[in-house]
């Protein structure tokens, strides 16, 4: 059936009438999903509260939602957050080195099988959840969450098939789950004093309070000539004002707690 459109006429090549512009192109948007095979892995995905027995493991999602914190506060040129930036990147590049090391060591192990085609253990009904951060870094986190879930499937394959005793598979999961909690707790030590570099470089009590709660920062991170490879846009203002944020000083930090992964999308 031919449709005639009524209302856009055909194109004249004489009308010399400039069309009018597009509509401007609106904001991208995207979704990311976590998939999870293991309950090894997904206990670590929202941790453990603490109780008078056993200490508090932080999660996923208590290190997202500190580092939101340090994110906004290195955009607003606190240099302890900007040094706290570069502990949680190189937490991370050791945790993604050995998880890697230690998963090839296992696949290495199931190619031993050269005769036997091994398809490597799933979940029937896997853990799914969506992820709504406000910082690489912590994309980055379930990005190594996820690769300690797929090594758990290849260490545990390995154990059924008998290349691997029980001990020796459980060494491999502990050894890999204390390096992700071990930087999932990077954050925690962070303290928000609404300091800035001149406020520091003034000497003000704050800033002295800083040294006393995080240590002395060191000098090539107060001039910034080291940073983490991914920060945030700097926010300037006048003679050292911190600005008006969300975040307020805090003397102590309560425990973290699991949190609704849709209130960590501020940028």
């Amino acid at each position: 059936m031919n449709v005639e459109d009524p209302i856009t006429p055909p194109h004249d090549p004489g009308d010399n009438r400039v069309a009018p512009a597009p509509a401007a192109v609106g904001p991208l948007r995207g979704q990311v999903w976590l998939t999870i095979q293991t309950r090894q892995a997904q206990q670590l995905v929202r941790g453990r509260n603490g109780t008078p027995d056993k200490p508090p493991i932080i999660g996923l999602v208590g290190f997202a939602d500190r580092l939101r914190v340090i994110w906004q506060a290195a955009r607003n040129d606190d240099p302890y957050a900007d040094w706290w930036l570069i502990k949680v990147h190189e937490g991370i590049e050791a945790a993604g080195a050995l998880i890697r090391q230690r998963q090839q060591a296992l696949a290495s192990l199931l190619q031993q099988m050269e005769s036997i085609e091994i398809s490597t253990a799933a979940s029937r009904q896997p853990f799914r959840m969506p992820l709504q951060f406000a910082n690489p870094y912590a994309y980055q986190g379930a990005k190594h969450l996820s690769a300690y879930d797929s090594l758990v499937c290849t260490a545990l394959t390995a154990n059924h098939i008998g290349l691997l005793d029980r001990a020796a598979c459980q060494s491999e999961l502990n050894l890999c789950a204390r390096k992700i909690r071990s930087l999932f707790v990077i954050p925690q030590s962070y303290r928000f004093l609404g300091i800035d570099r001149p406020s520091i470089r003034r000497g003000s009590a704050e800033s002295k309070r800083a040294a006393q709660l995080m240590g002395v920062l060191p000098a090539d991170v107060l001039n910034g000539e080291r940073q983490a490879p991914l920060i945030p846009r700097k926010l300037r203002f006048p003679n050292g004002f911190v600005g008006n944020t969300a975040l307020h000083p805090a003397t102590k930090i309560s425990s973290p707690h699991p949190a609704n992964s849709e209130n960590q999308t501020s940028p």
